[in-house]
């Protein structure tokens, strides 16, 4: 795959020194030039196209700025309520995530949406113990984003 990612880079610039003008609009019209130039020869690449997974880690980010959005509407209606209600807590969250990466990706994600931060890491990477602002409410928010956040993660992955 980053031969791939290599070869799209090579072609976006001989696309753009071959232009009159150099431009960055020019090496992004090379880019797609490139990619659509590796997905006609892709069935004669080695690996799988890259393309796939460029797609999928698009998903992923515009899932991650869903869950952003939703958990901090959440942590606002808490905070601007009139009397702060809150009942903090750490609890335990399994994942069926495998290896460094994949764990290491969920638990950023599951740090960065506002209201919970991911304590410490099981010696097996099975489980989260994640502190949450709001344990009635901010642990169901977590468990609904480690789903989706899961899901998205596979498909970028694997």
């Amino acid at each position: 795959m980053p031969i791939q990612v290599l070869l799209n880079i090579f072609i976006a610039f001989l696309w753009m020194f071959l232009q009159e003008e150099w431009s960055a609009l020019a090496f992004i019209v090379g880019y797609i030039v490139g990619f659509i130039v590796l997905l006609m020869i892709r069935r004669f690449l080695p690996t799988s196209f890259y393309g796939k997974r460029l797609v999928a880690i698009i998903k992923l980010f515009f899932v991650f700025i869903a869950e952003l959005m939703s958990s901090s509407l959440l942590v606002a209606r808490q905070i601007l309520s009139p009397k702060i209600k809150v009942t903090p807590g750490i609890f335990r969250l399994e994942t069926e995530l495998e290896g460094e990466l994949e764990v290491t990706l969920l638990a950023l994600l599951l740090s960065l949406t506002p209201g919970s931060v991911v304590v410490e890491v099981s010696h097996d990477s099975k489980a989260f113990f994640i502190h949450a602002m709001d344990i009635p409410e901010s642990s169901d928010s977590v468990i609904k984003s480690k789903k989706v956040f899961e899901k998205a993660i596979k498909e970028v992955t694997r």
